[in-house]
């Protein structure tokens, strides 16, 4: 049992109050000092929540509640279960990692990319924590300026249009989503979400607020057809900036369907059930089959994330604790692997300036550790077994199989098309002759750079070998979920009826 200490406001606020003292310091290599201080202090504080954690129960643990604008019921109000905990303890890693990953990598405005970061990582916290409807949207609207500015400051040659195009978007989804937590507040008098899940809404209603909430989800997942923002935001974004995006990111989509979505409008998730499950292997087999055919291996990354995110969506809506809990550890799984592949990447291309497979070849012999740490992120990504991709996809299909047969046979599907397109990218770039002079003199990574992914790899394994050490807190969370969701029918879309 924790003791008496706000830890989830200090976990979300220190970054924050970090990011302004830094603006005040003189020099730039107290400024890398402090970024990074300040991100692992707040990646120690948040560790204790794992330590303090009350494994076996499925409700909200560390819960902050003070009254914030109390003439409209707005409270801050914060809390964290099996399905939000290893999204706030990914969030904190993720960032000390792309901090030590941009330590020589940043050449231009040094403090305000350091600052970006930082304000992001609170932002991101936020979200993962927020049990008021009104703080979740202040949160969830406080990461889309940093990255913005991200993409479009310190991005490729099409930063403007990658950043522009992620802005419009997300902000589409989120004015829906607004418009849905007022209806809310004007059904049920409060913006409490626990108090909120407990209305019982006429169907038609709920039909209406689902698909509000869910269209802002499914652009942030991104589920198709909405993807199409992503693959620009990553290939532009600086490496930083894409490990973020991809590694926390893209998962305030699929928690938002988790923690909104389900428990809210329970009959009429069940009603979509079918349509999201089809854009999921669509997203899935769609995803792995453009991946296949990218010459860019950061712009294979990118579409990758698309087909990974659409196998957690099947998951979530499998309605059942197997498909769920794989959900919630594959999209902490996902953030780690296509976190490691994109600092990998872009380790390679500050070397050599490219990222196109046919510029590679023989990379084994040049840069073993490279080659190495390459194909374990590889197959990890891929679901051997052994490593953490495996345990989350392994009770997704598990649930999926539960709810629909055909649907999971679709999903191993994309499993298989996975390990293809990685292992060809494995085998363009590291085997072979070494074909091009400039890749027989490349220098392999060095101690700071196999820092930063040696953390990553270890929780590989660790999530692989024993992953009941995350299974036994994400649990009783995912159970509570779907024993919600078992005795609620779903409703006809009646839409031309009043409620």
């Amino acid at each position: 049992m924790s003791p008496n200490i706000p830890l989830l406001s200090i976990v979300t606020f220190l970054p924050l109050v970090g990011a302004f003292i830094l603006l005040a310091l003189p020099g730039e290599r107290l400024q890398k000092w402090w970024a990074l201080l300040v991100s692992l202090v707040t990646f120690a504080v948040s560790c204790l929540l794992f330590a303090w954690w009350q494994t076996g129960q499925a409700g909200m643990q560390f819960v902050e509640r003070l009254d914030w604008v109390p003439q409209f019921k707005i409270q801050y109000y914060v809390g964290i279960d099996g399905l939000s905990l290893f999204l706030v303890l990914l969030t904190t890693l993720l960032t000390v990692l792309v901090l030590l990953f941009s330590w020589e990598g940043i050449s231009k405005r040094l403090s305000s990319y350091l600052f970006l970061l930082l304000a992001l990582e609170s932002g991101m916290v936020g979200v993962f924590i927020s049990l008021d409807l009104v703080l979740f949207f202040v949160f969830w609207e406080l990461t889309l300026v940093p990255m913005y500015f991200l993409i479009g400051e310190w991005g490729g040659p099409r930063r403007i249009y990658a950043a522009l195009k992620f802005f419009i978007y997300t902000m589409a989804g989120s004015m829906l989503m607004l418009a849905g937590i007022l209806v809310l507040y004007f059904q049920g008098g409060t913006f409490d979400l626990l108090q909120l899940q407990k209305l019982n809404l006429a169907p038609n209603l709920q039909i209406w607020l689902f698909a509000a909430f869910a269209i802002a989800f499914a652009i942030k997942v991104p589920l198709f057809p909405f993807h199409t923002w992503l693959p620009d935001a990553h290939v532009e974004a600086p490496t930083g900036g894409s490990v973020i995006l991809a590694g926390v990111l893209l998962k305030m989509g699929t928690y938002g369907f988790l923690r909104f979505c389900l428990p809210l409008f329970p009959q009429a998730t069940r009603t979509f059930v079918p349509y999201l499950s089809v854009l999921a292997i669509i997203g899935i087999l769609y995803g792995a089959l453009v991946a296949l055919v990218q010459k860019d291996v950061k712009s294979l990354v990118a579409y990758s994330s698309v087909a990974h995110l659409g196998f957690v969506v099947l998951g979530i809506f499998a309605l059942n604790p197997q498909g769920i809990a794989g959900a919630t550890l594959q999209m902490v799984n996902h953030g780690l692997s296509t976190g490691a592949l994109f600092l990998l990447v872009g380790m390679l291309y500050n070397r050599r300036h490219t990222r196109l497979l046919a510029d590679f070849g023989g990379l084994w012999k040049s840069i073993p550790v490279f080659g190495f740490l390459f194909l374990i992120v590889a197959l990890s990504s891929a679901g051997l077994p052994g490593l953490n991709g495996f345990v989350g996809e392994f009770n997704i299909l598990l649930g999926a199989f539960q709810a629909n047969v055909a649907f999971a046979v679709f999903g191993t599907l994309g499993i298989i098309l996975a390990a293809w397109y990685l292992l060809h990218a494995v085998r363009q770039m590291l085997q072979g002759p070494v074909t091009r002079p400039e890749n027989a003199t490349l220098r392999d990574l060095n101690w700071r750079e196999v820092l930063t992914i040696a953390p990553l790899v270890v929780l590989f394994f660790v999530i692989g070998l024993f992953p009941n050490l995350f299974l036994d807190k994400i649990n009783p969370s995912a159970q509570a979920v779907a024993s919600a969701l078992e005795n609620r029918p779903a409703v006809t879309m009646a839409l031309d009826r009043q409620p």
